[in-house]
């Protein structure tokens, strides 16, 4: 890899631009604060082709950009929350190396929402907000295993590129 702070400045960009699509495009699933979260596809990314310590990097520039062009202070905590929860599960599970990114990037969603959970919780004190967790878990599943797959079929082609030089 010739540059990581030029794949890396690529893989920020992608993940505000998947970020602002879904500003743009809300994907309502009729439960406040449950998105697809696309622009963890750049942070899946980065774990694959950067390391850990890069791909953290991203995680915490993203959510905090985010916050401050698409949102506000408290959504920078939540998604920061989220963001490095998620972060922690996914990168156990790679240095492993016994599971397939499929499954890294299912835990990932569901661990980036039990952070946002826990954020909630403390925010507004009430136990009232775990009833969240069956749906929040059936979210975080389908939107990592979204991302998951769109990683795993895009990543040949990533690295081949890689491989080959920045001609595409």
């Amino acid at each position: 890899m010739k540059s990581k702070t030029a794949y890396l400045g690529l893989l920020l960009a992608f993940a505000l631009i998947l970020s602002y699509i879904e500003v743009l495009i809300p994907f309502s699933f009729g439960i406040p604060g449950v998105k697809l979260g696309l622009s963890n596809l750049a942070v899946l990314l980065a774990l694959c082709l950067l390391g850990y310590r890069d791909a953290f990097l991203l995680t915490v520039v993203k959510a905090i950009f985010c916050g401050f062009l698409f949102g506000n202070m408290t959504m920078i905590l939540y998604s920061l929350s989220g963001a490095v929860c998620s972060f922690l599960a996914m990168a156990v599970m790679m240095k492993s190396n016994r599971f397939h990114l499929l499954t890294i990037s299912a835990v990932g969603g569901v661990m980036h929402n039990a952070g946002q959970l826990l954020v909630a919780y403390f925010v507004v004190k009430t136990y009232g907000i775990f009833y969240y967790v069956p749906i929040l878990i059936l979210a975080g599943l389908i939107a990592g295993i979204l991302i998951g797959t769109i990683v795993t079929l895009v990543m040949p082609f990533i690295r081949n590129v890689i491989k080959r030089g920045t001609n595409i």
